[in-house]
């Protein structure tokens, strides 16, 4: 197996731009008012997708490097309490979401971590797995946040 054009698949498939949207334009130049607007009925608001990808991609990273952390419940625990938020806690998420995402990519380009190999404190789970979940997660609501802006009018 090529283990480095492995861990630059996984890159590509964690950053998007290939197959599916990059994180960083699907949020680009959103307007604030399109943040928690209502789309379709019954669906997430861009607010409300970004803050579950944030919590979501944070108990991944956290539960795959430190042995004593404790996931949030399911589901009230993957979803942001607030409903309208602030720019100060748009920005923070949206900061917190890419800082995440780049100590991902920084865990597949460590070549002295062996993807394939089970995390010592998880439930059988690899490394590969984990991160196969994260770009697996984010690609499917980075597809959501794309059509709510469409329905909104805000993507070009």
């Amino acid at each position: 197996m090529n283990d480095t054009r492995l861990r630059l698949d996984l890159i590509e498939l964690l950053r998007g731009g290939s197959a599916h949207v990059t994180p960083e334009r699907a949020f680009a130049k959103l307007p604030a008012r399109h943040r928690a607007a209502p789309t379709a009925r019954g669906a997430h608001t861009i607010w409300e997708l970004l803050e579950h990808m944030r919590l979501a991609q944070e108990d991944i990273l956290r539960y795959t490097l430190e042995p004593a952390w404790r996931s949030p419940p399911w589901p009230a625990g993957y979803w942001p309490r607030v409903k309208q938020p602030t720019p100060k806690q748009w920005n923070a998420s949206l900061a917190a979401f890419l800082r995440d995402l780049d100590a991902i990519c920084a865990l597949v380009r460590d070549p002295s971590r062996d993807l394939t190999a089970e995390i010592p404190h998880s439930r059988q789970r690899s490394y590969l797995r984990e991160v196969l979940l994260v770009g697996d997660h984010n690609a499917y609501h980075l597809g959501q946040v794309v059509e709510a802006r469409r329905q909104l009018g805000a993507w070009k």
